[in-house]
């Protein structure tokens, strides 16, 4: 049997603990995919971002063809009443998701109707602020007439998963992922960004990875700081040649990135900056 860390998960009106049973051989999920969720944080009695993180999981829900049944202000409510089943100072990963039950016609089609829901939140410390070192996968990521990139599916992450476990084969922690035309589009895990000559950089939104919730915090956060923020197309000899890398993303936040293929960096200062906004804008979120 699995490990498994404090869990508490809300399914059909009652909070259950540990990690429950939700979906049988015929369940549409199980053999079709037709999953979504998604992502946010409990960590020193805050909940950063948590209503735009349910307001995401309902709109993935729909581009999935499945139908959002909570209201996201009820999401954020029930990730509050969640977070006290826990322990004083607990870190917790708080994942709202819906998946296909039923068939619909063909079966290739989920039945919208039988959308099930639940909010699962369970024990994750934060990393501990350190680096990542990286590579470059040999796979890309897909584009939005090929796979579902605009929503939080976990359709999309046996691919993520494959360049992973290949770079990790090479003896690197993470690897950047370039879309079909060999722009960077992100990393493994995470948005990415880089610095060079005073200037951050980040891969324009293209529909071939999710415009992630924490990165467009991050940009908002850094500007408002009075740095300047490109969001433009990057190509790999713009990391190689880059003053400083980091990563933005749900489970960390932020972290930087210490080693580029042979290169080896050091934490800079807008990551540093993108840090300590990000921590000073959480402290306004409490749960």
């Amino acid at each position: 049997m699995a490990w498994h860390s404090e869990t508490w998960t809300w399914l059909d009106g009652e909070w259950v603990s540990g990690n429950p049973g939700i979906m049988g051989p015929r369940s549409h999920a199980a053999w079709q995919a037709s999953s979504v969720f998604d992502g946010a944080r409990v960590f020193n009695g805050w909940m950063p971002d948590m209503d735009r993180h349910a307001e995401r999981v309902n709109a993935s829900a729909a581009k999935m063809g499945l139908k959002a049944t909570m209201p996201a202000g009820r999401i954020v409510e029930l990730a509050r009443e969640g977070a006290k089943k826990f322990g004083p100072g607990a870190e917790l990963y708080v994942k709202p998701m819906y998946w296909g039950e039923s068939d619909g016609p063909g079966m290739i089609l989920p039945d919208p109707e039988g959308t099930r829901f639940c909010l699962c939140m369970f024990v994750a410390p934060m990393p501990v602020p350190g680096g990542a070192s990286m590579t470059v996968s040999v796979f890309r990521r897909p584009t939005l007439e090929t796979m579902p990139t605009d929503i939080k599916t976990g359709a999309l992450y046996p691919n993520n998963a494959r360049a992973l476990r290949e770079a990790k084969s090479r003896g690197f922690d993470n690897a950047l992922v370039l879309d079909m035309l060999g722009n960077v589009a992100e990393t493994t895990t995470s948005n990415i960004f880089m610095a060079k000559d005073g200037v951050v950089h980040t891969p324009a939104p293209n529909g071939t990875f999710l415009n992630g919730i924490t990165r467009q915090r991050m940009i908002r956060l850094l500007r408002e700081k009075g740095a300047t923020v490109m969001e433009s197309t990057l190509r790999i000899p713009d990391f190689e040649t880059a003053d400083e890398i980091f990563m933005s993303g749900n489970f960390s936040k932020c972290m930087p990135v210490l080693k580029f293929g042979d290169r080896e960096l050091q934490p800079g200062p807008f990551y540093r900056k993108a840090r300590e906004a990000y921590w000073e804008f959480a402290a306004t979120q409490p749960v």
